[in-house]
């Protein structure tokens, strides 16, 4: 059996990175770039918030459009959109310009998540997608482990606007190599019988039937139990991505060489956890669970680390707050993992895409409001300790919504 649908992981791992290498770099660079713009806790929220909100309303039109006109055209232009976008950054000379082209970045940037998804759906048996989808989902950790240290180095050398450019470059490369690597598995040249078989062994003998709109999506009460969960659950990613510099720089003193190395290690373990959450689910199922039951208990288990990585807040030592944010991103990686999975274990490939954009438009709605412009408020009045105890919650209350609203993760049919 050829392993070609290794390669193509590995391609959406690749571009899962560099969208986050463009998403990142804005919030790591912070304390350079406020030096300039005198940008005030307040106004930072705003700014993020300009993302948050461009990026919501992206993934419902993303997702319908990759559902149309199928991951290879959908994917390439989405990343070449976001690459434009994180270029002109090196132009904004104000909060304003900042907000506008963090706008445009979101926009863009919400294409990574259902073009890759589909095609983890295209190209995995549904016993090999929550592995698929931890793989490539791992790709926002490696880029948030290692863009730090190399920011870093970079604006040492060539000053904060060119971090934008460089970062933007790599998009344009990868889309070369998407425009001439990528096919679906029939029609691959290096995809045997068996490879073919292997892959679509769980798959309907019955031929896909047009592209499902979100609209249409709407109707199941499946996709309000997968949306829901993201907005509960996205936001503490997004805070954590977002707060957790400006919080190491002025509440524990970090300076931007320890920035470089805690959070590497953070997410590092953010990796591990994105891995093992995706392969543990996976394992149940080879152990004989039901595919509802591996998910939910894969989930559970991430879920009950929340409330104890939330700690960190109070935690005295500078060391053991970083472990258990560590905590807290591992967990939610393998949460995320598995709760990505729902969306092609329950519903036909022809409407995966539409219904990661519901759900990323949510998800994107919860960190609007819960990662951007209320942590702006509270922590510009009463610091970051009240934000990352409400954080510690969230991930429980959206597994009691998977676990009513999804049911026994039963295919429907649209």
């Amino acid at each position: 059996m050829t392993r070609v649908r290794w390669y193509i992981l590995a391609l959406l791992f690749f571009a899962t990175t560099v969208n986050y290498l463009d998403r990142i770099v804005f919030s790591v660079l912070l304390p350079v770039i406020r030096q300039e713009m005198h940008i005030s806790p307040e106004q930072y929220g705003y700014v993020n918030g300009a993302f948050m909100i461009t990026y919501t309303a992206g993934f419902l039109m993303m997702g319908k459009l990759i559902d149309r006109f199928g991951t290879k055209l959908g994917y390439g232009l989405a990343i070449v959109w976001w690459s434009l976008a994180a270029a002109g950054h090196a132009l904004a000379r104000s909060p304003l310009g900042l907000g506008f082209w963090r706008g445009m970045l979101g926009l863009g940037e919400s294409g990574n998540f259902p073009a890759a998804i589909k095609s983890v759906a295209e190209w995995f048996p549904k016993k090999d997608r929550a592995l698929a989808t931890g793989i490539f989902n791992a790709g926002t950790n490696v880029a948030s482990m290692m863009g730090p240290p190399l920011f870093v180095w970079m604006v040492q050398h060539y000053g904060w606007r060119d971090c934008f450019l460089i970062t933007a470059s790599l998009g344009f490369l990868w889309v070369v190599f998407w425009a001439i690597l990528y096919r679906l598995p029939q029609n691959h040249p290096r995809v045997n019988q068996a490879e073919l078989a292997y892959i679509l062994s769980d798959a309907s003998p019955v031929a896909e039937e047009p592209a499902v709109g979100w609209l249409r999506a709407l109707r199941c009460k499946e996709t309000w139990g997968f949306a829901l969960a993201k907005f509960l659950s996205d936001p503490v990613w997004w805070f954590y991505l977002y707060w957790l510099p400006p919080y190491l720089y002025d509440v524990r003193k970090f300076n931007l060489k320890e920035i470089g190395w805690a959070l590497p290690v953070i997410y590092l373990m953010a990796d591990f956890g994105s891995v093992f959450g995706g392969w543990l689910s996976g394992y149940f199922i080879r152990h004989g669970w039901s595919n509802a039951r591996a998910r939910k208990g894969a989930m559970l288990i991430c879920a009950c680390c929340m409330p104890v990585a939330a700690m960190s807040v109070v935690a005295k030592s500078p060391v053991l707050a970083v472990a258990l944010v560590s905590l807290a991103t591992a967990a939610h990686q393998g949460w995320s993992a598995n709760l990505f999975t729902t969306t092609s274990d329950v519903f036909p490939r022809n409407a995966v895409a539409s219904v990661t954009g519901v759900g990323g438009c949510l998800g994107g709605l919860g960190g609007f409001l819960f990662s951007a412009i209320i942590p702006g408020f509270i922590v510009a009045r009463f610091g970051y300790t009240p934000v990352f105890l409400a954080m510690g919650c969230f991930h429980l209350t959206a597994f009691v919504i998977v676990h009513k609203m999804l049911g026994d993760m039963k295919p429907v049919r649209l």
